[in-house]
């Protein structure tokens, strides 16, 4: 027997608020924050533990930011991630652009709720307008309706995507550490403990810089091959992970006939223009466009130090930028900068010590895509009632 019913989010919900944006001319109001502040781009599907922005309590009272409590389900109205759901795992305040559902517990299991807004997002992002920018509102996300069942059934549900999200969880974080402890000892080995009598030597010493190329897109021999081809989302995307997929791919012949190059699997690439400084390794080889820039070891077998270089050169741009835009990156950018080391024997040891972690938080992003197929294979059976849970009792 059937039991789910249809019902509007707004009654299932004890509030629905969305957020606000302290003047960013006041950087007041920012100085020194320690209050969460969630941007919608941070929303894309995931757990939210920290944010990117934080505010203090003079941006808090100077605008309509709110706080909203642990465990709400936060909906991107505007831009680029419109549609898309998170779930904040912290209290945090969040811009005007999101759509904040503090859900009632005795209704609905705010768990299942994500699923269920994560498995309609086609859906949801038709109900938008607007031309430039696709634009959702309050009064369209809370009037929408969804078919739910029994709170029993929401949990039994949950259960099953969350223990997956729970192993990605998991693997996402040891990640996370894992690197964080490879940049301490790059800083340790090569900032820190540096010696006076080290040589410098042009950055070019230690990298090869590559440059990317787009096929015509007009030949449609060039597309939809088996040759991953990066964008800049999909490096933004992937930033200081591994990328395995790419939105779209070439074919050999596309390769051939543009200036796209092919990096090997471990290479290092940055993004130039657009979302500049993103960083990533490569999973598998690949090529990318020419808004990017792929990085590989003038010194062999040193991927992992190649690519922490980079990332902590990149942090020294950004940083050197402040106050002014940082939008493009060159290969002038590069050419003035110098690197203080001993010997290229001293870069190999260190490569040999940090080559555990990044061979391990490969391994991780492998389960991690697997575990994300089977989940996403599952949601929308489950969603459906497809697929039942059993629920004993």
């Amino acid at each position: 027997m059937n039991t789910r019913k249809y019902i509007h989010i707004r009654e299932i919900s004890k509030k629905i608020l969305s957020g606000g944006t302290p003047s960013t001319k006041n950087k007041g109001y920012y100085y020194n924050g320690d209050i969460p502040w969630l941007n919608t781009k941070e929303i894309n599907f995931k757990r939210i533990y920290k944010t990117e922005n934080y505010i203090n309590q003079d941006g808090l009272r100077n605008s309509s930011a709110k706080w909203i409590p642990r465990d709400s389900v936060i909906v991107a109205m505007y831009g680029a991630t419109a549609g898309k759901v998170a779930i904040n795992k912290i209290p945090l305040t969040t811009n005007q652009a999101c759509c904040n559902l503090i859900i009632n517990e005795k209704v609905a299991d705010f768990n299942f709720i994500y699923y269920y807004l994560v498995n309609e997002y086609e859906k949801i992002i038709k109900l938008a307008s607007g031309a430039a920018q696709q634009n959702l509102n309050v009064s369209i996300i809370s009037n929408y309706i969804i078919f739910l069942p029994p709170l029993y059934e929401q949990k039994a549900i949950v259960g099953v995507l969350s223990s997956l999200d729970d192993k990605i969880d998991l693997l996402q974080r040891q990640n996370a550490t894992l690197e964080a402890m490879a940049e301490t000892l790059f800083r340790q080995w090569f900032i820190e403990e540096a010696q006076e009598d080290w040589e410098e030597y042009p950055l070019s010493s230690f990298i090869e810089i590559i440059g990317g190329g787009t096929p015509k897109t007009s030949e449609e021999s060039y597309w939809h091959g088996d040759i991953l081809w990066m964008s800049g989302g999909d490096i933004a995307s992937s930033h200081k992970s591994f990328i395995f997929d790419t939105d779209k791919k070439i074919s050999s012949e596309g390769l051939e006939n543009s200036s796209a190059n092919l990096l090997p699997k471990f290479s290092t690439v940055i993004t130039a223009r657009g979302t500049v400084g993103k960083i990533c390794l490569l999973g598998e080889q690949a090529a990318f466009s020419q808004t990017n820039y792929g990085i590989l070891p003038r010194i062999a077998g040193t991927p992992f130090f190649t690519f922490l270089l980079m990332s902590d050169l990149l942090c020294y741009l950004k940083q050197s930028a402040y106050g002014s835009v940082f939008d493009t990156i060159t290969r002038s950018t590069f050419e003035e900068i110098k690197f203080n080391c001993p010997t290229d024997n001293y870069i190999v040891n260190f490569e040999n010590m940090i080559s555990p972690f990044f061979q391990k938080m490969f391994s991780n992003c492998r389960q991690i895509r697997t575990l994300e197929k089977l989940r996403d294979t599952l949601l929308p059976k489950l969603m459906s009632g497809e697929v039942r849970v059993r629920v004993d009792g």
